[in-house]
């Protein structure tokens, strides 16, 4: 039962969507940073976007993705993502291991996130975009 697992708060990870100059112009991307001293295990992330546009109910395709381990301070790129989708809130669902504990955390990058003032250089990227822990 989901009751008897327990959940131990998520630190020091983070998602981030940036921005990467390429010949054929931009790429919007999905990555996850752990920002911690001992590696991931099994990180599973779950993604969707649903919100409204021109008054209208959306939503995208849930995505799931697998990534077996995430070393210690270290970034994976997790999906590559359609600016057309800033307009909707993004959801993304991580669950992780560190040794035999399962950590679980959900992101959301809501429409307002993408605001050209709020994009920042994100350090461990080296590019432009938004951040959230």
């Amino acid at each position: 039962m989901k009751k008897d697992i327990d959940f131990s708060p998520v630190t020091g990870v983070k998602l981030a969507i940036a921005k990467e100059e390429t010949e054929s112009g931009e790429e919007w991307s999905v990555y996850m940073i752990n920002l911690n001293l001992i590696e991931l295990k099994t990180v599973m992330i779950t993604s969707r976007g649903y919100g409204e546009i021109d008054g209208e109910k959306r939503k995208t395709s849930t995505l799931r993705h697998m990534i077996e381990e995430l070393g210690p301070q270290c970034v994976a790129k997790v999906e590559p993502i359609d600016p057309a989708v800033f307009t909707l809130n993004n959801e993304f669902w991580v669950s992780y291991y560190i040794m035999d504990q399962i950590f679980d955390k959900k992101f959301i990058f809501t429409p307002g996130s993408f605001d050209p003032s709020l994009r920042q250089v994100i350090p461990e990227l080296g590019l432009e975009g938004v951040l959230h822990s």
